[in-house]
């Protein structure tokens, strides 16, 4: 059975940095798109960064020279080190396992990011 487990999330102030992990388990996914998603209230789930088998990373324009996305694929990981954090990043982020090339996919239950004063 896939599950994936997101952690890393939380409150923090604008100027300031977090670090989400997910950690997949169930099958091997090498050869994955790895991904995070956020989703603010009462707005659509959009990808913020993704990375996929050979190492290609792409990201939102509003993130660009902010977060970097990574994968550690022996330990099924893929992370987002946020930095410069604005209160406009608050939302639920989610990770996201998408098999290239097919319809298969796989999401986290979320982890909720605020940042705020």
């Amino acid at each position: 059975q896939v599950q994936l487990v997101e952690s890393g999330g939380g409150l923090v102030q604008p100027g300031g940095s977090l670090k989400l992990s997910c950690v997949a388990s169930g099958r091997d996914f090498s050869d994955y798109v790895m991904g995070w998603y956020f989703q603010a209230p009462g707005k659509e789930r959009q990808l913020v960064a993704s990375v996929d088998s050979g190492g290609w990373s792409n990201y939102v324009e509003s993130v660009k020279g902010r977060f970097t996305i990574a994968r550690d694929n022996a330990k099924n990981t893929v992370y987002l080190q946020m930095n410069s954090l604005k209160p406009e990043d608050t939302a639920v982020y989610y990770c996201n396992l998408r098999r290239a090339g097919t319809l298969v996919q796989y999401w986290g239950q979320g982890t909720q990011v605020t940042v705020s004063s």
